[in-house]
């Protein structure tokens, strides 16, 4: 979340012992569901919000709800709200396993999409991204950008929070991998440990002139970094129709839902 705060306008605080967080989206105002010890807390928690947007005249709007938060909101305000999927933002979970060994007839085009960049570019070289390769990760970035001809909001928003999370590396505790070819970065991901059994990839950016390099940096990631967590979560589609056949063709074992939520 750290990374997207210019993107989404984030501001905290703490209200009722709950850790409170808001942005913008699409000109709208939003909160995330307040962080604390007990369903009393988030309650006067969310009290506290809801006053401070109807000082501002916003309609009050929680975002990025998962069904666990959902049930507990239920209970501490029952029908207060009224809850909405929003399937644009569910997370694509993945067995750690399938990503690197991509057996079967359901991974065997991802196999072959591998084995292609293998057989056209057999000089390339993995490695993990440290804090001393982030500059050059970060020029890689622009020189994508450049290449790109960005000038859409959305990959502004997302150029800024790759070169945010470059250069807070460390401080982030992120986990990387590059890939080069004669020296030259082609390709580059960033994720980090979510919980004790999952990790989380936050960005994933390739030259998309090298056929299999996304594949390939996929499943050298999960073999070099992850081996040994169950799960990879890869977060969310934003409703995207090609993003969302991409994730879909690595077959997820999960989905975490996400709702939202408005006053009935």
């Amino acid at each position: 979340m750290f990374i997207w705060r210019d993107a989404y306008q984030l501001q905290w605080t703490i209200a009722a012992d709950c850790l409170c967080i808001k942005g913008v989206l699409d000109g709208e105002h939003f909160v995330l569901a307040p962080i604390g010890d007990n369903n009393s807390a988030m309650e006067k928690a969310l009290d506290n919000l809801e006053a401070h947007f109807s000082d501002h005249n916003w309609p009050f709007k929680i975002r990025d709800i998962e069904r666990s938060v959902v049930n507990v909101i239920k209970t501490i305000k029952p029908g207060y709200y009224t809850f909405t999927e929003d399937r644009s933002n569910f997370d694509y979970v993945y067995r750690t396993q399938d990503l690197i060994h991509l057996s079967g007839r359901s991974y065997h085009s991802k196999k072959n999409h591998v084995n292609t960049f293998r057989r056209l570019y057999s000089n390339y070289q993995y490695y993990p991204l440290t804090e001393a390769l982030t500059d050059a990760c970060i020029a890689y970035e622009l020189e994508w950008c450049k290449a790109k001809g960005v000038g859409s909001s959305s990959l502004i928003l997302e150029r800024n929070a790759i070169i945010e999370a470059l250069n807070n590396f460390n401080a982030l505790k992120l986990t990387g991998g590059i890939i080069s070819i004669a020296e030259k970065i082609v390709a580059f991901t960033i994720g980090q440990q979510l919980n004790d059994d999952t990790a989380v990839i936050h960005m994933e950016k390739a030259n998309p002139s090298h056929k299999g390099l996304y594949a390939t940096i996929n499943q050298e990631f999960c073999r070099n970094s992850w081996r040994h967590f169950k799960y990879i979560n890869r977060q969310e589609d934003l409703g995207i129709p090609g993003l969302r056949k991409a994730k879909e063709s690595y077959h997820p074992v999960k989905l975490i839902e996400k709702y939202i939520a408005v006053i009935s």
